[in-house]
């Protein structure tokens, strides 16, 4: 049986030079009203063949337990009928969906550190995180969502709750029998404890690979290899491939040394280091048999307006990462 498991999952998963094309995808950032066809052709422009739609829960602090999702409080694009309607739109344009409910902490602080200090807390955040997901893996149901992403970056909550999340995983499948993921922080997969009970191994995957002020693409390769090697040795022994969740970088001075920052401090704009950088980890996995694609973070639906060469933020729009993504991303057999 495992040798079947083996064969089954080197058929489904090959490289770009065989016939299975990778995720080549795009996080889309909801926005406060409905989208149309002039905000999916850019997508199509730049050969995307999947978006992650990101409906956000919310929670007040990290020692806070109750998720509220899907209130009249948040932009159209965050909630069930927003997500509903772009959706629709990029279904037109024969775009496929990951859908990823993902918890956001007042002021932005790191969900990975969410934790409880007491059990009825546990209770509550269990309760109302469940309701959170199996809502929208009702969803993803009705869409016909390609992929499903149970959470991201929930380290403690995870580590601290085995057996709820165990039973969250099979709850959500008795539910939606499509592809189902989870979005572990870079350095938290390695220590993630069941991805033998999902379908790709989800990585956000901004590792440190480089220090330099503007990284080269062959400094950024190099940087890759140690976390490169893990990421391989993990897929083998799961039997499942590497997906990344997330990827990009922002177009600032020293982008590749620490990936994950998004400080507004910083403000010196660098777009040839975040071309670099994108173009290395294009090369060094996109060719990969055990790597499955992924979704660079991040997309603006008002394409126009979005980047722009003073602009020192993720999006790769109207930047020379842009076209990085459009030659890589044409590579695909969609």
């Amino acid at each position: 049986m495992r040798v079947l498991r083996l064969i089954l999952f080197l058929v489904l998963f090959q490289s770009c030079s065989g016939q299975q094309p990778k995720i080549n995808g795009l996080s889309l950032v909801s926005s406060r009203d409905a989208i149309n066809q002039t905000h999916i052709d850019p997508i199509v422009n730049v050969n995307a063949n999947y978006v992650s739609i990101i409906p956000f829960g919310f929670i007040k602090d990290l020692t806070q337990p109750e998720v509220r999702f899907n209130t009249d409080r948040q932009w159209f694009g965050e909630t069930k009928d927003g997500v509903t309607q772009y959706a629709g739109e990029l279904r037109k344009k024969n775009v496929k969906i990951m859908l990823k409910p993902q918890i956001w902490v007042w002021r932005g602080q790191y969900t990975g550190f969410i934790e409880m200090t007491t059990e009825a807390d546990w209770k509550t955040l269990e309760k109302t995180y469940a309701a959170y997901i199996l809502a929208y893996a009702e969803l993803a149901t009705e869409l016909k969502a390609d992929i499903y992403c149970i959470g991201t970056e929930l380290e403690k909550f995870v580590k601290n709750r085995p057996e709820f999340w165990n039973d969250l995983i099979e709850k959500v499948k008795t539910i939606y029998k499509g592809r189902i993921t989870y979005a572990a922080n870079w350095d938290e997969f390695k220590h993630t404890p069941f991805w033998k009970e999902l379908d790709f191994i989800g990585v956000n995957a901004y590792f440190p690979v480089d220090t330099t002020k503007t990284p080269t693409v062959e400094s950024c390769k190099l940087g890759w290899k140690p976390h490169k090697q893990i990421m391989k040795d993990i897929s083998k022994k799961y039997k499942r491939p590497i997906v990344f969740t997330e990827f990009g970088y922002r177009s600032v001075d020293y982008t590749a040394k620490e990936p994950w920052k998004s400080d507004r401090s910083m403000t010196s704009v660098n777009l040839q280091g975040q071309a670099n950088a994108t173009q290395a980890i294009f090369e060094e996995f996109w060719d990969e048999d055990w790597f499955g694609g992924g979704f660079l973070w991040k997309w603006f639906h008002n394409h126009e307006s979005s980047g722009g060469s003073k602009n020192s933020r993720f999006t790769p729009q109207n930047k020379p990462a842009e076209a990085v993504i459009k030659k890589q991303y044409k590579t695909t057999i969609n």
